[in-house]
């Protein structure tokens, strides 16, 4: 999802956040999905980690590969959509290739560079099984 910042730049950060509701990572990627998007995963596989030291700290990002199977923007339920002053949210449709993940300002600039250099890895792991059932 792109955000148009109040200053007028163009960021495309993360969704995310555990809560208290979460029972796991997984179902809080499952959560911020349908509250960002209205959407709904039929398959998600973590793919990559990123850490940065907290001054509490270590915080850790779980990068998740994952195949939206449906979305309803009209279901949306973040809060940052009631707040004008971070500006406004657009879903916006961008091929899965590195040249199109190279030409946005995706957040944070290591999920950038991990997903531009492993496209074809990160589909590849949506396409096999990765868990016995």
């Amino acid at each position: 999802m792109e955000q148009l910042a109040a200053t007028g730049e163009h960021k495309w950060p993360l969704t995310g956040g555990v809560e208290t509701v979460d029972s796991s990572i997984e179902d809080a990627l499952h959560r911020e999905v349908f509250e960002e998007l209205g959407g709904k995963l039929n398959r998600a596989e973590l793919v990559h980690l990123i850490t940065d030291v907290l001054e509490d700290g270590v915080g850790v990002q779980h990068i998740f590969a994952a195949r939206l199977e449906q979305m309803d923007i009209e279901a949306r339920t973040g809060t940052e959509f009631d707040k004008p002053e971070r500006g406004g949210y657009e879903v916006v449709h961008v091929p899965f290739t590195a040249e199109a993940i190279r030409q946005l300002n995706l957040m944070p600039p290591e999920l950038a560079a991990f997903a531009a250099g492993n496209v074809e890895a990160i589909k590849a792991v949506l396409d096999v099984q990765v868990r016995a059932s």
